[in-house]
């Protein structure tokens, strides 16, 4: 969960031992604003949550037709996901849930926006949600299992995006690049983007993600960045997709502040809930 503001979960100090950038840092908006720890990781989405692209650049027109943006029923932006299927969008746990009072989010509150660069804009298309899938074991984005399916009432147009094959290990291999992209903020203290962004980023080690979050679990993550910082995903990027090869590997989930030295992002391993994630099959509607 990433926090800008009470949101931000990569809000921690410096000085903090665990780095957690959870994309729904409203969550937990008391920790947004003190050293985060372990367990006071914050997640990257939200109006309360730190999920912006640092460090990267305007994603060029034509590209990742597949990447959607999650808004409540007001049309306020605060998490990203990625088009599965026509009536399928995929995107983290944390983003389902409202970031102040932990409630679930209903689908009645989720409206998902396809085709839209630029969010200032109305173009594209906007679905109402019909159903909200949660990973069942989801308690906390610092506890893995940081994934949610959602299935629209209507079919998109848009082009999708193949998730991961079950059980995949070669695109998380250390020194694997991926692309993020989204929507967050450009830096802890700044603003988000309202133009859609991505950045390239490298997978990390699991031995250096757990060096840097306790409780790290390498079945359900994996960190991406750059020892020295620089470049990352931050509030309001939650949920959106990691992609290598053409294929959907990870999604935003939480770090501790954003682009910091020593303290990759943490995405949701897809491989692992890859099954789960296709038996979680669209509504048919009656008639």
């Amino acid at each position: 969960m990433r926090c800008s503001g009470a949101h931000d979960s990569r809000k921690a100090t410096p000085s903090t031992s665990r780095r957690v950038r959870a994309l729904v840092c409203c969550l937990v908006s008391l920790l947004c604003g003190a050293p985060a720890t372990a367990a006071e990781a914050v997640p990257a989405s939200g109006s309360e949550v730190r999920a912006r692209i640092v460090g990267g650049d305007r994603a060029e027109s034509g590209t990742a037709p597949w990447t959607v943006a999650l808004t409540d029923s007001s049309g306020a932006h605060f998490c990203g996901g990625a088009l599965v299927e026509p009536r399928r969008v995929v995107t983290a746990a944390h983003c389902t849930v409202h970031p102040r009072t932990g409630e679930p989010r209903g689908g009645d509150d989720i409206r998902v926006v396809l085709d839209r660069r630029d969010l200032r804009t109305d173009a594209g298309e906007v679905i109402t949600v019909r159903r909200v899938w949660r990973h069942p074991d989801y308690e906390h984005f610092t506890t893995g299992h940081d994934v949610a399916v959602l299935t629209l009432d209507n079919a998109a147009s848009q082009p999708t995006l193949e998730p991961v094959e079950p059980g995949a290990r070669e695109p998380y291999l250390p020194g694997t690049r991926g692309t993020v992209y989204g929507w967050g903020r450009l830096g802890e203290r700044r603003p988000a983007s309202p133009v859609l962004r991505s950045v390239r980023l490298p997978v990390m080690s699991g031995g250096r993600c757990a060096r840097a979050y306790g409780g790290f679990d390498r079945d359900a993550m994996f960190c991406a960045g750059f020892p020295r910082g620089g470049k990352d995903a931050c509030a309001g990027d939650s949920g959106g997709p990691f992609v290598v090869d053409g294929r959907l590997v990870g999604l935003v989930s939480f770090g501790s502040g954003c682009a910091r030295p020593g303290f990759p992002g943490v995405y949701t391993r897809l491989a692992t809930y890859a099954d789960e994630i296709s038996a979680v099959t669209p509504v048919r509607r009656s008639g």
